[in-house]
């Protein structure tokens, strides 16, 4: 499908809103081109979720160079092999359909979209970014609502335990481009949102990847990546929502509660991992193993 005019990503978002509408209006039709694309596209995507994939050996990636560097000195140290809940690999793979799907609605807006998933490399770590629009590097998420906030408000670099913004700096340090961003959809309310970094919250990708390396070598693991916070008003601790999903975390704060490592509560709203109690809460404890 061609452009009859080139566009720009100041109008991304609002040009895949007028072609959603146009299209359920009965203005637009859709290319059987596209719609055939887009249909092996969904096929690759389930084919490769639903491959074994073994996780077990840690490699430094463009995906992972932002995340926190102790996180990453237990990912070297651990060789068990991860196993997700099957609801987790259910929303893998909606999240994987979904972003098929946003670029799939760029091009109706004919927007220009290339490279996709084109391989990089910067300074030995290897990265896949998922395009290129309109010739700027741009990253595909789908977020919770919470999560969808962030890039909405521009502020993912304040608070991005994911690694995000490092990741789009280190495609774009491989690409020789410097205005990518992210295209991010709420998964809750499909509002969609571009959300382009500053440079000065972008990081110096090769200076990070080095700064990796050499934590990487220590015998001993980083500083630990965020502070416990408050549980109530009562003394207690528990850890902050950039520790909750790590898969490290009892290890990690296996010298917290006076050397008895993490307690879970389950509350209604979740479970919560105590890193100090000094009230006992009033609800179920959950026994894990670490």
């Amino acid at each position: 499908m061609k452009n009859s005019t080139k566009k720009n990503l100041s109008t991304l978002v609002e040009d895949i809103y007028q072609t959603v509408t146009d299209i359920t209006g009965g203005n637009k039709e859709v290319p059987d081109e596209l719609l055939n694309e887009l249909g092996q596209k969904i096929a690759r995507t389930i084919k490769t979720w639903s491959t074994p994939q073994h996780h077990n050996k840690f490699k430094l990636r463009m995906s992972n160079i932002g995340r926190p560097a102790r996180q990453l000195y237990y990912s070297q140290k651990d060789t068990q092999e991860i196993k997700h809940h099957a609801s987790t690999q259910i929303k893998f793979l909606y999240g994987h359909i979904m972003e098929d799907l946003l670029i799939f609605l760029t091009k109706l807006s004919e927007h220009a979209v290339t490279d996709e998933q084109k391989e990089v490399l910067v300074d030995g770590v290897l990265g896949h970014m998922d395009c290129k629009i309109d010739g700027e590097v741009i990253d595909i998420k789908t977020a919770s609502g919470f999560g969808f906030k962030k890039f909405k408000n521009k502020t993912l670099a304040e608070d991005d335990p994911f690694g995000y913004v490092s990741q789009l700096a280190g495609y774009e340090r491989a690409e020789g481009t410097d205005n990518g961003g992210f295209l991010a959809l709420n998964k809750e309310s499909g509002e969609l949102t571009l959300y382009q970094p500053e440079d000065l919250d972008k990081p110096n990708v090769n200076t990070l990847i080095s700064n990796i390396e050499s934590a990487l070598k220590g015998e001993a693991p980083p500083d630990k990546c965020y502070k416990p916070i408050k549980s109530g008003s009562k003394g207690n601790m528990k850890l902050p929502m950039g520790c909750v999903y790590c898969s490290h975390k009892f290890v990690c704060n296996a010298d917290t509660n006076d050397g008895k490592g993490l307690r879970v509560f389950k509350y209604a709203k979740g479970l919560e991992y105590m890193t100090k109690v000094v009230s006992l809460p009033k609800v179920e404890e959950i026994q894990h193993e670490s």
